[in-house]
């Protein structure tokens, strides 16, 4: 129990930071691009699909606390794969700029 709520602090805290701007290092192959791929993207929408996916996951993991079936645990790995699925899908199409 005391984990998970270790775990969903530390994504909210990350959430924070990527929303606000201090964390674009923490966004997953962004930090590592050159700087011609870093510049094909929109970083406003990217932070806000990366922020908002880690802001959302913090709450469903403390709906876990408690939860000792196998019911809710698939349930939280189902629900966890289809946002990381949408923002994946979003990020390489929403969040990129348009080429001119």
């Amino acid at each position: 129990m005391v984990v998970l709520i270790i775990v969903a602090l530390v994504c909210a805290v990350m959430g924070i930071l990527v929303l606000i701007g201090k964390g674009d290092n923490l966004i997953a192959g962004y930090n590592t691009a050159s700087k011609e791929e870093r510049e094909r993207y929109d970083i406003k929408r990217l932070r806000g699909l990366i922020g908002g996916l880690m802001i959302v996951l913090a709450p469903l993991l403390l709906l876990m606390i408690g939860k000792e079936s196998m019911a809710s645990i698939w349930s939280f790995c189902g629900i966890s794969l289809v946002l990381c699925i949408v923002v994946l899908v979003l990020a390489n199409t929403w969040a990129k700029k348009k080429s001119q």
